[in-house]
């Protein structure tokens, strides 16, 4: 930002020799004062856009990804990485430990199977019909 600040001033002071010393006209200084203003007020938007009170929200998220540690298996504490597996009971596992068979899953899949059908063939009574 500081940086963006200097260039601004640099770029007004050269413009403001160029039209002082090349003797232009009248008609070119106010369109290079105009140009100069648009440039720090762009600065200064910038400037009130970051404010300070962002930063350190932006620096928490990176010290808690931090403090996470690298994923590990939670049946052997094997690093995994980006090859661990997900299983449904929400923990990571490795390849040998991924089947729900291999670390005493407590997820219930007949219950979560009988919920899925359940849902996607719903009960269809016919209307009781007056009998003459």
């Amino acid at each position: 930002m500081c940086w963006k600040q200097e260039q601004v001033k640099l770029a007004s002071a050269s413009i403001d020799s160029i039209v002082n010393d090349g003797g232009s006209s009248s008609a070119t200084e106010p369109v290079a004062a105009d140009v100069v203003d648009a440039a720090a007020s762009l600065v200064e938007s910038k400037a009130v856009l970051a404010q300070p009170s962002d930063v350190p929200a932006a620096n928490k998220d990176v010290e808690v990804k931090a403090k996470e540690g690298p994923t590990r298996c939670n049946a052997c504490k094997k690093r995994v990485g980006l090859t661990g597996f997900n299983c449904r009971c929400g923990n990571i596992f490795c390849a040998v430990h991924r089947y729900s068979d291999k670390h005493s899953c407590p997820f219930d899949y007949r219950m979560a199977a009988r919920d899925a059908i359940a849902r996607a063939n719903p009960v269809i009574k016919a209307e009781k019909l007056e009998k003459i």
